[in-house]
């Protein structure tokens, strides 16, 4: 870790892995498949675990999930497990907790969440988004540009418009936050029935700016059963 990183805090990731996958329409939740030799699970905890700033790796699990034990991985002591709940949000603030307890006294921890279905994050773009504190220390997420043309459909599937694309970014992760800040704000927002869709989104709600850090387009999500391949493709691409 370098002097600056140490300078800015401490950071601990998040994964929410409690998620059943019911898009990818497959027998086992979609982190537990097959991506080469490894699980997509497997592979995002690697590229995780690999980065010298990261202290410890929360990944919140379904109550019944049986498969965790089973990775490598979940032997190392930098990882520790709680339990999720039914929502993404609800799985990311049970992690946070866990975060607030065990650095009780210490309000410099940041949390950088994030997705456990997201295996090809790149090592550069989690050094970029972790300088970034110094430009925004409210907090940043990984994005990317809109490239394509955008279209807002009406009910039956039609066209109603086209989207202005200037200004508009796809939002990724990780996305990295004060621990303390996120999970005060992410309780609120639960509580107040508010759609959080990701964690800037809190942050948004309680009338906080994250900044935006460009990252790498392919930061894909495994969401759909023509992402695996590709997965794997960008994986081989990037010599992992």
């Amino acid at each position: 870790m370098s002097q600056i990183e140490s300078r800015l805090g401490g950071v601990v990731a998040v994964v929410p892995a409690a998620g059943i996958g019911s898009r990818m329409g497959a027998a086992m939740a979609k982190q537990y498949l097959a991506l080469g030799q490894q699980t997509i699970l497997a592979h995002t905890l690697d590229a995780l675990l690999a980065h010298p700033a990261i202290e410890k790796i929360v990944v919140a699990l379904h109550p019944q999930d049986d498969h965790f034990q089973d990775l490598s991985q979940s032997r190392d002591p930098k990882v520790v497990t709680v339990i999720g709940g039914g929502e993404r949000a609800d799985s990311v603030l049970a992690a946070l907790q866990w975060i607030t307890q065990h650095y009780p006294q210490d309000n410099n921890i940041w949390a950088l969440v994030h997705d456990a279905a997201r295996p090809c994050v790149r090592r550069v773009d989690i050094d970029n988004l972790l300088d970034s504190r110094i430009t925004f220390p409210q907090g940043a997420i990984l994005a990317a540009p809109v490239r394509d043309t955008m279209k807002r459909a009406n009910s039956d599937g039609t066209i109603n418009t086209t989207e202005c694309r200037e200004a508009l970014w796809h939002a990724l992760t990780p996305q990295l936050f004060k621990a303390d800040e996120l999970a005060s704000n992410l309780a609120a927002a639960l509580a107040a029935k508010v759609a959080v869709t990701d964690e800037a989104s809190a942050m948004e709600w309680a009338g906080i700016a994250p900044g935006l850090v460009s990252g790498h387009s392919d930061n894909i999500k495994v969401t759909h059963p023509d992402d695996l391949a590709l997965a794997g493709l960008l994986l081989n691409s990037q010599g992992r």
